[in-house]
């Protein structure tokens, strides 16, 4: 008796051993639902945007938001050749300007959900006794800038053209011969400064919240630039319901709060 019970039982294991094999469990309601948005975003957003992000994917279940954070310039770059993405934050309109001339993104499809202004950062120590924005020109300080290709490289040569007059003409080259480096883009003009590696560094305001510990000189209004940020879809997004649920968000009371405690000056 027992040598047919055995005899049954082998064939009914492997016959379900098989069903499990070629008809494997089908993928649950929840995994087959997930989507995920990706979002190219300047570098100078990082802070915010991640926690952006995650707010959004909490009240959208189902949805895994991913960030591309780097200089507005490489990411357009990257963007028309073809890399996938759904929405683009540019600290410059001109970067957004470009992908629009070649429908990349739809025309009046870009709003603007920001804006942002520059300031000189120091190391803690101040190595360079700097006080003012007038101690940039001294001979002998290290000064690093974004190259001027990058967003916020373009602003802080346009504020030293504003200088330039207010100072007196040949501060700006000046300045520019303590010039040390050209970074692609924001935080690593944020982290040369922390590190000790120059003397002084133009950054836009919000990145002083990430970095409270660095002294900074303010620059006046009048000698300052305005950067706007625009947000749009990609015309080729294939998750265009997404892209414009992510976008309503950013511009939300939420959103722009959560911007405002990153530094950034909201819109809304």
């Amino acid at each position: 008796m027992k040598r047919l019970v055995s005899f049954i039982f082998i064939p009914v294991f492997f016959l379900t051993a098989c069903d499990a094999l070629f008809n494997p469990a089908p993928v649950s309601d929840i995994e087959a639902s997930k989507r995920t948005l990706t979002v190219f975003a300047a570098a100078s957003l990082t802070d915010a945007f991640t926690e952006i992000g995650a707010a959004f994917d909490a009240a959208n279940p189902g949805v895994v938001t991913t960030f591309n954070f780097a200089g507005s310039q490489s990411l357009r770059t990257q963007i028309v050749e073809g890399a996938p993405s759904d929405v683009f934050a540019s600290a410059s309109e001109k970067e957004m300007d470009a992908l629009v001339a070649e429908s990349i993104v739809g025309a009046g499809e870009a709003q603007i959900f920001l804006t942002n202004e520059l300031i000189v950062i120091l190391p803690v120590d101040n190595p360079a006794a700097l006080e003012d924005l007038e101690d940039l020109a001294n001979p002998g300080v290290k000064l690093v800038l974004a190259a001027e290709e990058v967003p916020v490289g373009e602003y802080a040569r346009q504020a030293f053209d504003l200088m330039d007059v207010f100072f007196g003409a040949g501060f700006k080259d000046k300045v520019f011969a303590n010039v040390v480096s050209n970074e692609d883009n924001v935080k690593q003009v944020l982290a040369k400064v922390l590190l000790g590696e120059a003397d002084a560094g133009i950054v836009y305001l919000s990145d002083v919240v990430t970095a409270p510990e660095l002294k900074f000189i303010e620059i006046p209004t009048d000698l300052n630039v305005i950067a706007k940020y625009p947000i749009a879809p990609l015309a080729k997004s294939k998750n265009a319901d997404l892209a414009a649920k992510f976008i309503e968000y950013v511009l939300s009371t939420e959103g722009q709060a959560v911007l405002a405690r990153w530094g950034f000056t909201p819109v809304k």
